[in-house]
């Protein structure tokens, strides 16, 4: 056993497979220790994009250091997005008599000048809604404020309850983020409640590969012990055990397993019950494979003289006939594994799976990405990264299977 360790990690794609799955069972364990956050914890409103939040009210207080850069260039560039600029571009055709040949929006400089000289807030803009023409409105606002913001002065009141300017903020001043005292980053955003998703995604991935390996545990253990048993005794006790086997074959196990899961309450259905759950639902295969090798076995010279010597039967399954199958059932629980995270994913998809007041799941949060229209807002950090982690952790177990089977299987050996 210990050579076909060695061998096992002398195996490229193992290695590959073994390296990948534990650096993402490390971020998983150790992350959320560090983290400054809360799975669980709400910060924002919901979908704030990556970066690093500082408080508004620091940075007026703060002094500022002068830099010698166009500031306002910057500014145009968060205000004037592609969106806006197509909307600008349609209402100076439609309304401010600019041939749409004239509008170059490549070129910023010419394009806000045509903007400038033709956009009037008074024009009856007929066959434009009303929303749409306060968004117009609000839009010329924010770029004339942009243009033109050289400072912005801040008013506090006086002893007499007087507005007076207590501070003026010069339009080319810059302060260090790292000096602000309430400075939070957020690498991957917020979810939809406004969460860290990066520390929810850690959380995330520990809970899911728990489920994967209960549940690999529970499926590959009970299709063991029918395909050892159905193999060993034969006669009415395989046919019985065969039988089953063949329903639970015939009829989709997803099937099965959402039918189950449907019938436990939401407030019983923890990541334990649904790892169970999957367990119990996905060893058929398991048993049918394993039966199919100890058929092979059973009549082996070693075999027959155990039998001979008056061995009991648990003495020879367990020391005559599992050894030479413990590589295949060690194959089998990986991707067992691999399954129970698909299936644990696939069913909260649904809304079928762990309880969201307690814990989160790799499944959960695709499923919340899509209740709450990630997707359709473009806020790819909510479902990006999830997609990702899954399949990183499916393809390193499935690299790891497809390496022992590389060990194991002399048929593959180069």
């Amino acid at each position: 056993m210990l050579r076909q360790i060695k061998e096992a990690f002398r195996n490229p794609k193992f290695l590959v497979g073994f390296i990948l799955f534990v650096l993402l069972l490390l971020m998983a364990i150790f992350y959320p220790m560090i983290s400054m956050y809360e799975p669980l914890t709400y910060y924002a409103t919901s979908f704030e994009k990556p970066g690093t939040y500082v408080n508004i009210l620091d940075i007026a207080n703060s002094e500022g250091v002068k830099l010698n850069v166009d500031t306002a260039a910057g500014r145009l560039d968060s205000v004037l997005t592609d969106d806006q600029k197509e909307t600008m571009k349609d209402w100076l055709v439609r309304f401010g008599g600019v041939e749409e040949s004239a509008i170059d929006l490549e070129d910023s400089e010419s394009f806000l000048k045509l903007w400038q000289d033709n956009y009037d807030s008074k024009n009856p803009q007929k066959g434009l809604r009303t929303a749409d023409k306060k968004a117009v409105a609000r839009l010329d606002k924010q770029l004339t404020t942009a243009l033109n913001s050289d400072s912005i002065d801040i008013a506090g009141k006086n002893e007499e309850g007087e507005l007076e300017v207590v501070k003026s903020i010069p339009g080319d001043h810059f302060i260090n983020a790292g000096s602000v005292g309430n400075s939070y980053t957020f690498p991957l955003g917020t979810d939809n409640f406004g969460a860290d998703v990066l520390t929810k995604l850690t959380s995330s991935i520990r809970v899911s590969l728990r489920i994967g390996l209960v549940a690999g545990l529970i499926g590959t253990a009970i299709g063991l012990t029918i395909g050892l048993l159905a193999g060993f005794l034969g006669g009415w006790v395989d046919n019985f055990l065969t039988f089953v086997t063949n329903i639970f074959t015939v009829i989709p196990s997803f099937v099965i397993l959402v039918l189950i899961s449907n019938a436990v309450s939401a407030s019983a259905r923890g990541a334990t019950m649904v790892s169970v759950i999957i367990g119990l639902t996905s060893w058929p295969w398991t048993a049918r494979s394993v039966r199919s090798q100890v058929l092979s076995l059973r009549g082996r010279d070693h075999v027959n003289l155990s039998k001979l010597s008056g061995h009991s039967m648990p003495r020879i399954i367990l020391q005559d006939i599992l050894p030479y199958v413990a590589s295949y059932v060690v194959m089998a629980m990986i991707l067992q594994i691999s399954s129970g995270i698909l299936a644990e994913a696939q069913l909260s998809m649904l809304g079928l799976g762990p309880n969201t007041s307690t814990t989160t799941t790799l499944g959960i949060m695709m499923n919340w990405a899509q209740q709450y229209s990630a997707m359709q807002s473009n806020s790819w950090w909510a479902f990006v990264p999830v997609v990702i982690s899954i399949t990183l952790i499916t393809f390193s177990l499935n690299l790891m299977n497809t390496g022992l089977d590389q060990v194991f299987n002399p048929q593959l050996r180069d």
